[in-house]
């Protein structure tokens, strides 16, 4: 609109002016106003582009704080949920590393029950070996020449000898096993293993005596003479048999003194068990006694031999159902040697009873040792 005005202006002068002007007048008072119009077009140009920067920079400068809030937000929102994570898988891990130690003790449990059967196999390997020679020595001994005599009269000595040659070569492979366990204890008490691994190592030890109870039972009805003479043990280990075994009250006197230090609850609870067990034996040795007594009267009943020989045939009838009896003393008499060390676990500690089945089993392997030393002993020795 302003150059409109401009140029209707101009138009005005040019159209209505003095004719007397020159025309280079006209072109000076024109070319004037152009420069002069010229002049105010530019500053408010100016004007224009300086309110734009301006207007920009406000802009540019609200974008920047913008884009900052932003980023703030975004940071806020990136380190929150990051610490939240941290803390929610802080807690799987945990489980995480629990299952990894378990993992561990039953990795751990499964190396020493592979080592203990590969030593068992390895040993059975050795002990079968072995068995031609202990039988050879067994014959030399003559072990079974009266047994072998009764029994072919009587037309069971296929069953008497195979019985009896089974329990001697098992309880020889158990009294290999016991030895190798008795190392075993003694190496895992001097490095003071964990509770665990000692454990393991009490409850295979007693299982091993579970395993000679059990083979005994089935030598007894084999032939509960021979069990009960002590002949399958040491000479002497037979100096302290008590039907077919050891006394327990009286080995309880030789393992308590290893035992100390107990509590006095422990004191009470062993005083009260060997009390137990010697009621236990004096009944069975109570019994013992009669049925030796019933069975000698049985035999002189009639002692000259008046009745005939049908009579005769009776009284050994009788006496050998009386003999029936004995195989059940035998059980019972193993059945309280079994319960005692029971017990004994039970009021021991685990170090307490792996001591325990240390010591019984150093006594027996000194009395084999002594054993050993009385029948190697020099012959001048001997016969003075």
């Amino acid at each position: 609109m302003e150059l409109y005005g401009y140029f209707e202006e101009n138009f005005h002068h040019l159209k209505c002016g003095s004719n007397s002007m020159s025309s280079a007048s006209t072109q000076f008072a024109t070319s004037r106003n152009l420069s002069i119009y010229e002049q105010n077009h530019q500053n408010s140009m100016w004007a224009d582009s300086f309110k734009a920067e301006s207007s920009q920079n406000t802009g540019a400068s609200t974008i920047v704080e913008a884009d900052a809030k932003l980023d703030n937000r975004l940071e806020d929102n990136t380190l929150g949920p990051s610490k939240r994570d941290d803390q929610e898988a802080s807690k799987p891990e945990e489980k995480v590393l629990r299952r990894l130690a378990q993992n561990r003790e039953a990795a751990r449990k499964s190396r020493l029950r592979k080592k203990a059967y590969v030593q068992q196999l390895e040993s059975s390997r050795v002990k079968l070996a072995q068995i031609e020679q202990e039988l050879d020595r067994s014959r030399q001994q003559g072990v079974y020449i009266a047994g072998q005599s009764v029994a072919s009269n009587l037309g069971l000595s296929g069953t008497v000898n195979s019985g009896i040659a089974t329990f001697e070569m098992e309880y020889a492979h158990w009294v290999d096993e016991q030895n190798r366990q008795i190392g075993e204890l003694r190496a895992a008490l001097q490095a003071h293993v964990s509770d665990i691994e000692l454990r393991m190592l009490v409850e295979s030890g007693m299982s091993h005596y579970d395993d000679l109870f059990r083979i005994k039972a089935i030598a007894a009805k084999s032939d509960v003479f021979y069990l009960m003479s002590g002949m399958w043990k040491t000479a002497a280990e037979r100096f302290f048999l008590w039907i077919g075994g050891f006394r327990p009250s009286e080995l309880l006197k030789v393992l308590c003194p290893q035992l100390d230090p107990l509590t006095e609850q422990q004191l009470v609870d062993v005083y009260l068990l060997q009390h137990s067990s010697q009621q236990a034996e004096g009944a069975l040795s109570e019994g013992m006694d009669l049925l030796q007594q019933t069975l000698a009267e049985t035999l002189t009943a009639d002692p000259l031999g008046t009745s005939g020989v049908a009579n005769y045939m009776g009284q050994m009838a009788n006496a050998m159902g009386k003999l029936e009896a004995l195989v059940g003393f035998v059980h019972q008499a193993d059945h309280l040697r079994q319960q005692t060390l029971q017990q004994m676990y039970k009021i021991l500690t685990t170090r307490q009873a792996a001591r325990c089945l240390l010591a019984l089993g150093d006594y027996c392997q000194r009395l084999r040792a002594l054993s050993s030393l009385w029948v190697a002993r020099p012959r001048e020795a001997a016969l003075q």
